[in-house]
């Protein structure tokens, strides 16, 4: 089967090898003539940006490129990179990367025209109306792993430094107009790049699914992009040049962020703090709290977990899919505790504090509070599971 394709769900999506071509036309299409590329500091190294450049340039549509996008992107980032947005008069952004480069363009364009603070417009009621959607960009979305998803998302997570906490930036117009899904440009991330952002789709697709909301269509896409990892990351790790595993990984990535506008829950409400603090990899840290959260949630999903595991080809039982999470995290060298991420228990208290306020939180299938986010830290610490 050739792996290649036109999508409209939810944006517009083109997806195969090789599609990096096709830049200058998505520009084109969402009306981008002077497009700033945002990217980060270690792809701008990497010959697929120079490469979009010159496609852009023989496109007619000139660019420049920011590149001081750090890990877990703050406001300051933001700053930087509307600066540059403003002093090249560009009229919209073609984010080029992981989850932060997406999410950091996404959000430089969401505010190109914005009058209020950025976080006036956290995911928080109705907030998201206060904007001026007349001021926002057209963002154009090349994602280079295969994990967050956020080239199909509305929303951008940025961290408030003057509070040490993860935000969620919302506005319907933030869905980028075209999205290129390249796993070409996926063959050169490091091995644990690959399992990181690989494990980071899976729990998109497992926490939508888990969530107590009434969604059954994200729940049937959440099952399928599961089957995708259960099938293909394992692959992509072991053989960076598997485009076939890559495509495949890529699509699990974006059906996570498809289905978890139904509902995350507390992998995230427990990474987020952490990746805030510790500067962690998010992929990664919701792979270590994956198995402590299953365990913790089982009385209200085990039902679920065992159709699950009957359509993903294990025994059905709650049992057997958390022993293929726990085999699989130990096939890609994942750690099994905090240890393994350079966390200890110094900011226990404020981290669990912290947790049950995510805004991930209210979708975690059983309730979630300071002291259950306490014991989960300890025991994510310990490696007790029971």
């Amino acid at each position: 089967m050739k792996l290649h394709a036109n999508w409209n769900y939810p944006t517009s999506v083109r997806i195969g090898a090789g599609r990096l071509q096709e830049l200058g036309e998505a520009a084109a299409v969402a009306g981008i003539a002077r497009p700033l590329i945002v990217t980060d500091r270690g792809l701008v190294k990497l010959p697929m940006i120079e490469a979009a450049s010159h496609i852009l340039v023989a496109a007619k549509r000139p660019t420049q490129v920011f590149c001081d996008v750090k890990p877990n992107p703050g406001a300051a980032t933001i700053e930087a990179g509307l600066a540059a947005l403003k002093s090249g008069k560009h009229d919209g952004v073609i984010a080029i990367g992981g989850g932060s480069a997406l999410d950091a363009g996404k959000v430089i364009a969401f505010m190109a025209g914005q009058t209020r603070p950025i976080w006036d417009f956290e995911d928080i009621g109705d907030w998201w109306t206060r904007a001026d959607p007349k001021a926002i960009l057209p963002i154009v979305a090349v994602p280079t792993t295969a994990g967050t998803g956020s080239e199909v998302g509305r929303a951008g997570v940025i961290t408030d430094e003057t509070t040490h906490t993860k935000k969620v930036i919302f506005h319907p117009l933030m869905m980028p107009k075209v999205t290129i899904c390249d796993p070409e440009l996926t063959v050169g991330m490091p091995p644990m790049i690959t399992a990181g952002t690989g494990m980071d789709a899976l729990a998109h697709c497992l926490e939508a699914y888990c969530g107590p909301f009434y969604h059954p269509l994200a729940d049937g896409i959440a099952v399928e992009g599961m089957r995708l990892v259960k099938d293909n990351l394992l692959k992509a790790y072991r053989n960076a040049s598997d485009i076939e595993a890559r495509t495949h990984m890529m699509s699990a990535a974006a059906m996570g962020a498809t289905a978890f506008q139904k509902a995350l829950g507390a992998i995230h409400s427990l990474s987020h703090p952490v990746g805030s603090l510790y500067d962690t990899h998010h992929g990664l840290t919701n792979a270590v709290f994956m198995p402590y959260v299953l365990v913790f949630n089982r009385g209200a999903i085990e039902s679920k977990i065992e159709r699950l595991a009957a359509y993903l080809g294990l025994e059905p039982s709650f049992d057997a899919f958390l022993a293929w999470v726990l085999k699989l995290r130990e096939d890609l060298q994942v750690p099994h505790t905090l240890v393994g991420l350079g966390v200890d228990d110094a900011k226990f208290a404020l981290m669990s504090e912290m947790a049950p306020k995510d805004p991930t939180a209210g979708g975690n299938p059983v309730p979630f509070d300071q002291q259950a986010a306490l014991q989960l830290y300890r025991n994510s610490l310990d490696g007790r599971l029971a």
